[in-house]
């Protein structure tokens, strides 16, 4: 049996404090959580822009492959921590170094990892057990890694420029970009980012990765302060392992990966507004959704349509609930590919199939007040004393207590293993 516990939602949040790049002089802080987001949506470009040729079970596996590998390397990477990459680049080439690091990482991940089941620690260790593969899930996952650590790289470059060490570490991006350009899309990702070529994708993340200058909350002081990026990378995250635990079919488990990590692209043109603000009066909160909308066709989805990424636009419009209203309202599509909103209790049971292409609603705004939960439960236990910090524990406690996710995983037991 599956289940996710909250030793498991705080060490993902841990990526929160890891600090990038830094050796170097930075303007802002970089953390380790934003640029796995950026990192899973570029490697969500790729995925959906190299797949249309498979069939349908292939191209769901090679889906899953990318988000658990993904995953795994994130969790890889919260072990081993400040490992600067030239020195872990140097491990990975000895074998015998690398298992041995690994075997120590097995031991950390196991007591938080273990209860979500055999399937996936046998995934996990198998995976990392191979530090380097020509697989197809590993090569977009490594075009995508290179592609969000060269945008984090072309922050910082200007802020740099008596480092020796700069000429080498841009070589090493273009030139690795470069062993990847049978992919399609890596070319004008690349492009985008170090050419200054202007086309269609390499807009859109270059335009994704400005997510890590919101700061969530920011009218309240925390530690450590989150962006609106890495938040939508943990609600993807706590969306995975929640859709194991509740038996979500192969394309649900993928969907709701996805959904989360892109369900707040909007607040790149509308910024963070708060739920109170929101909710306080029905015509703002239908005024906002529908500016959102119309922002999104004008500055994203025609976009990239018009520079015949339409493919991407479409399922973007679908994870976040253009055609039913809301990204957090269940939904499949039927046999013509028209996207329709269902009932919960229809999404887990009859709809629980890959023909239906199915996407959760609740569990997603769970996992996005879980995060937000987490967010607001760390800076109080890290001493910042607020009365929206502890409105918000309070609140997000009352109104999930009661709440059971089909079944399987009770919300308020595990909110309150948060003491």
């Amino acid at each position: 049996m599956v289940s996710v516990r909250k030793s498991l939602l705080q060490f993902l949040f841990a990526g929160s404090f890891m600090k990038r790049w830094n050796d170097k002089h930075r303007s802002m802080d970089l953390v380790e959580v934003d640029k796995q987001a950026h990192k899973m949506m570029v490697a969500w470009m790729l995925y959906e822009l190299n797949s249309r040729h498979l069939p349908e079970p292939e191209r769901l596996a090679l889906g899953l492959e990318i988000v658990e590998g993904g995953l795994f390397e994130y969790l890889y990477r919260l072990v081993i921590t400040d490992i600067k990459p030239p020195v872990f680049y140097k491990i990975k080439a000895n074998p015998a170094h690398y298992c041995q690091l690994t075997d120590w990482v097995f031991a950390q991940l196991e007591p938080r990892v273990r209860e979500l089941g055999q399937g996936f620690w046998d995934r996990l260790r198998a995976y990392l057990a191979v530090p380097e593969s020509d697989a197809p899930a590993r090569r977009i996952l490594d075009a995508a890694h290179l592609y969000a650590s060269g945008w984090e790289y072309s922050l910082i470059k200007r802020d740099n420029p008596w480092d020796d060490e700069l000429l080498e570490i841009e070589s090493s991006f273009t030139g690795g970009l470069a062993r990847f350009a049978d992919l399609r899309g890596v070319t004008d990702l690349a492009d985008g980012l170090f050419a200054g070529k202007k086309n269609a994708l390499g807009h859109f993340a270059r335009l994704l990765g400005q997510l890590r200058f919101q700061t969530r909350w920011s009218q309240t002081p925390r530690i450590p302060e989150t962006s609106v990026l890495g938040h939508m990378f943990l609600v993807a995250a706590y969306g995975y392992f929640f859709s194991l635990a509740v038996d979500a079919c192969p394309a649900r488990r993928l969907n709701n990966f996805f959904s989360g990590l892109v369900h707040d692209v909007p607040e790149l043109l509308t910024r963070d507004i708060i739920s109170p603000v929101k909710q306080s009066v029905a015509p703002i909160g239908d005024m906002i959704k529908e500016y959102e909308n119309k922002e999104l066709e004008r500055r994203i989805f025609s976009v990239l349509t018009g520079g015949g990424y339409g493919e991407l636009a479409d399922r973007l419009a679908y994870f976040l609930g253009i055609e039913v209203g809301s990204e957090f309202y269940e939904s499949i599509r039927d046999e013509h590919g028209t996207a329709l909103r269902v009932t919960p209790e229809d999404l887990a049971s009859r709809c629980n199939l890959d023909s239906f292409d199915p996407k959760d609603g609740q569990l997603l705004k769970v996992c996005d007040s879980l995060a937000a939960f987490i967010e607001a439960y760390t800076a109080l236990r890290n001493g910042i004393t607020s009365d929206q910090l502890q409105q918000a524990v309070w609140r997000l406690r009352t109104r999930y207590s009661p709440v059971v996710l089909f079944g399987k995983v009770h919300v308020g037991a595990l909110l309150a293993d948060f003491d």
